[in-house]
C-alpha cells in the first residue's frame, strides 16, 4: 500500500502538482484508507494530472472506480485510496485537510 501511495505522489510531483499532502485514515472508520490531496496551477492543469495519472497508473494494475470532474476539482476513487487534484482557490475555500485531520485524530467534525 505504501508503495502504492509514494508511487501516486511521485507521478503528480513529476507533473508539478503543489503541496501533496497524505492522509492516512485506515481503521480511523471512513470509507477509504488513504485520501492524497495535490493541487493544480489551473483548470487545465488538473485535467492534465488525472490523463497522466491514468497513463502511468491503469498499466500498473490501479483500476479508476469512479471519477467526478469540474474545472477546479477532480476526485478519483482507486477503492482505498481517494484522490483529490483541485485548484489553488478551491483547495483554500474547502480546506478538506481540516476535515480530514480531525478524521485521522478521532476529534468531532466540526459543521
Amino acid at each position: 500500500m505504501q508503495e502504492r501511495i509514494e508511487r501516486i505522489k511521485k507521478f503528480l510531483e513529476e507533473k508539478k502538482a503543489e503541496d501533496v499532502q497524505i492522509f492516512d485514515l485506515k481503521d480511523k472508520g471512513y470509507f477509504v484508507d488513504t485520501v492524497i490531496i495535490a493541487t493544480s496551477l489551473g483548470d487545465k492543469h488538473t485535467a492534465a494530472l488525472l490523463d497522466y495519472l491514468k497513463e502511468k497508473l491503469k498499466p500498473l494494475g490501479e483500476e479508476f472506480l469512479k471519477i467526478d470532474e469540474s474545472d477546479e476539482w477532480i476526485v478519483i476513487d482507486l477503492g482505498d485510496i481517494l484522490i483529490h487534484i483541485m485548484t489553488e482557490a478551491y483547495r483554500k475555500k474547502y480546506n478538506i485537510e481540516e476535515f480530514l485531520e480531525a478524521i485521522k485524530e478521532g476529534r468531532e467534525i466540526k459543521e
